[in-house]
């Protein structure tokens, strides 16, 4: 395993897309969710594209010896609640498996969260899906307090039954 120090955030390029999708894919959840195969699917590269040319969206990477190791997506949301707050929301993260363990995801969350008050947040927030306990843990143990209950309405289904009819 390489030393935490070494490794190197930056924005996401187009050819980071295949090793983002790679880590989304190794977890649990991902495994059922993501598509790793060559060439990838241009939802991949449309959504990549959008991302990219959104200023408020940061598809950010670590890279170690010239390898893709850590992902994660930080948006920058504009409100009106809290008297006009931006708030920075830290989302899809990932650190390859072989590199858990060792600090890098707290490293990342360091520089995610440096990004957020570079520009101007007054908070950040995540979402983590209620089976990720370890996750939890980990969060909690960065200072972030699990304060609100989560919703989610899956639209995709309802599309693909439209498509179908």
């Amino acid at each position: 395993m390489a030393v935490v120090s070494e490794c190197r955030f930056r924005r996401a390029r187009r050819e980071d897309l295949a090793a983002i999708v790679a880590l989304l894919a190794e977890d649990v959840l991902g495994q059922n969710r993501e598509n790793t195969a060559e060439p990838l699917d241009e939802s991949y590269v449309a959504a990549f594209t959008a991302i990219a040319s959104d200023p408020n969206q940061l598809l950010a990477v670590g890279e170690l010896d010239n390898e893709i190791v850590a992902t994660c997506q930080v948006t920058v949301v504009a409100g009106l609640s809290r008297r006009g707050a931006l708030r920075g929301q830290i989302e899809a993260v990932r650190i390859r498996a072989d590199q858990r363990g060792a600090g890098l995801g707290e490293t990342l969350f360091q520089w995610a969260i440096a990004r957020c008050r570079e520009r101007g947040c007054s908070i950040v927030q995540l979402t983590s899906d209620k089976s990720r306990k370890d996750a939890h843990r980990f969060y909690e143990r960065l200072g972030f307090s699990a304060s609100h209950e989560g919703f989610k309405l899956p639209l995709e289904d309802e599309a693909e039954r439209k498509r179908s009819l």
